[in-house]
């Protein structure tokens, strides 16, 4: 039997895990003196309220060697396979402790870095589970993850490029001229690092150009997994979304409601902030 263990970087919490099937390994995230686990000790809403409400900034920690080593052996007690699927090798440290600890695992453990995070991470697990449904050859599996995974794209528009910058995802320059003149930056994970691809005026606009640059990529290939993600206590931002970009989902999608929508975690929701809306799918 082939596993799948993901990080919470993916923005699945723990109840949905055990309703997909997956295993969930959660970052830590740390306001102040307190620890809380991603998606497990704290929910994806409690993280925004907090983040709101309190004057620490929080700060992410990745997942070390032996905490990936602790799940292997459990997962692999029985003599299953286990693909374990990780934030961004170039966003975290996390991808480089799980290949290091599954080299005590060989031919039973098997790390796929997925370039990504957030729903970008997440529909490459979603793909993932569609393929071990269909095969037993879990080297097979990882060969068809690294090939599709560079058909992966996250493109959002974020309510400020303030929070990248604290956690030092982004220049501090770009920062600066993101948070002027109520400019609507618009990132995208590009070759497993954020980058700030476009900005324009008010979130009209801002969201006309995120549908161009989804177009510009080859448009969303509707067979594969795909969706909606945003960020913050309330989905407004994502509803007007959905509304601009109508053009994106005529012809493929009968009723907008069935549209994906993921609601991001801390790992993620740290750098990003709240009023974040994007879409993440495989390139037609």
């Amino acid at each position: 039997m082939i596993k799948i263990l993901i990080d919470s970087a993916s923005d699945i919490e723990q109840e949905e895990a055990q309703t997909l099937g997956v295993a969930l390994l959660p970052m830590e995230v740390r306001f102040g003196e307190q620890t809380y686990l991603d998606g497990v000790t704290l929910s994806h809403r409690q993280f925004f309220e907090k983040l709101i409400e309190s004057d620490e900034f929080p700060k992410t920690s990745q997942i070390n060697e032996y905490r990936w080593g602790e799940a292997f052996q459990t997962l692999t007690a029985n003599g299953d396979q286990v693909i374990a699927i990780t934030i961004s090798s170039k966003l975290s440290g996390t991808y480089a402790c799980a290949v290091n600890a599954a080299k005590r695992f060989a031919g039973r453990v098997f790390v796929v870095d997925s370039l990504n995070a957030a729903t970008g991470e997440r529909i490459l697990c979603d793909y993932a589970l569609r393929l071990i449904s269909d095969s037993s050859d879990a080297a097979a599996v990882v060969t068809e993850l690294n090939e599709k995974k560079k058909k992966i794209q996250i493109i959002a528009v974020v309510d400020t490029l303030k929070y990248l910058r604290k956690g030092g995802r982004i220049s501090g320059v770009a920062a600066f001229a993101g948070e002027m003149l109520s400019v609507k930056p618009v990132v995208s994970v590009v070759g497993g690092e954020v980058k700030l691809v476009g900005k324009a005026m008010g979130s009209k606009r801002s969201n006309n150009l995120l549908m161009q640059l989804v177009q510009k990529c080859g448009g969303i290939d509707f067979t594969m997994p795909y969706g909606l993600v945003y960020s913050g206590l309330n989905d407004e931002f994502l509803k007007k979304y959905l509304r601009d970009s109508e053009v994106l989902w005529k012809g493929h999608i009968d009723d907008p409601d069935r549209i994906p929508v993921y609601l991001i975690g801390s790992t993620i929701g740290t750098h990003v902030g709240p009023n974040a809306v994007g879409v993440a799918f495989f390139s037609a």
